[in-house]
């Protein structure tokens, strides 16, 4: 055994005891690092800048996949910091070794044609048709993420103000407007609500037991609620409402920052790239984008 493959025994170990990775990302990592040797030894490439570009081009040429291109030049970049850090190299040769950008995809969403005619035609005669109704407008009013809905408690919405206090990510809190049409729907319910059980319910969202919604429930009543009044098979999913909410935003004229702060997004990287909006701001701009606030 030499002392690249020695040290990438090293390596596997120390991904399995300490970085704790899962076996099939280790099994990944190995492969990739095996296939770069395997490709220097055949080829008689030194591990340079030259060697490395032939290498990533051969790749390249095979899979036509920028994300598997990223993730093996990921993985040696890796493994020589690993080899650099215990002392085998002078310097990391994938230094300087760009990942291709990948494409990113385009989100699903519903059209606001389509999301009006859902919204519009969703029966609420009893109890679990008005809640349906009350969840779906509110994910599309908001632009919530399914898990911040159905963990949202009555204390949470300030009706009068029609403002919800929403626990993100991390437990980031941050503040939604919604629109009339959601209040509606939500007051509403809230009456049918306080009917059937004779109390009030901590949670917003219950099923017929009383119980809080689970974010799986939701999902299947929104294919079948989506199947039943749109006469349609197209699969829907509750972060369609929120891809939806974004994109209407936009199309709409509304800027870009304003709906950064209502999506409440975790990633700093992405956060720290806009300006923090006054709430006045922000709440102006929601009332005057958003297609439900406009009927």
């Amino acid at each position: 055994m030499d002392k690249a493959e020695q040290y990438l025994v090293n390596y596997i170990s120390y991904l399995k005891d300490i970085k704790k990775f899962s076996a099939n990302t280790i099994k990944a990592y190995q492969q990739d690092i095996a296939q770069f040797f395997k490709h220097m030894e055949k080829e008689e490439l030194l591990v340079d800048r030259e060697g490395i570009r032939d290498y990533i081009s051969k790749i390249f040429i095979q899979s036509r996949n920028k994300s598997t291109v990223a993730r093996k030049i990921y993985a040696l970049k890796s493994f020589y910091s690993f080899v650099l850090k215990n002392g085998g190299i002078e310097k990391n040769p994938f230094d300087g070794i760009n990942t291709p950008k990948i494409d990113r995809k385009i989100p699903e969403i519903l059209t606001i044609s389509e999301m009006n005619k859902f919204l519009d035609r969703l029966p609420k005669n009893n109890f679990i048709e008005l809640r349906n109704k009350a969840i779906f407008e509110l994910l599309y009013a908001t632009g919530m993420r399914i898990s911040e809905l159905t963990n949202l408690k009555l204390t949470d919405i300030d009706f009068e103000n029609r403002l919800l206090r929403v626990m993100g990510k991390g437990k980031k809190e941050r503040i939604v407007p919604f629109n009339e049409t959601a209040r509606d729907a939500l007051l509403r319910f809230n009456r049918e609500s306080k009917l059937k059980f004779k109390i009030t319910k901590e949670y917003v969202f219950v099923n017929n037991r009383g119980n809080k919604i689970t974010d799986r429930s939701v999902e299947r009543i929104l294919q079948e609620s989506f199947k039943q009044v749109m006469d349609s098979d197209k699969h829907v999913y509750p972060h369609l409402f929120r891809h939806s909410f974004a994109t209407h935003l936009l199309q709409k004229g509304a800027n870009l920052r304003v709906i950064q702060e209502l999506l409440g997004h975790s990633n700093l990287a992405t956060t720290e790239k806009y300006t923090t909006l006054n709430f006045s701001d922000l709440l102006k701009v929601y009332r005057q984008y958003h297609p439900r606030e406009q009927q």
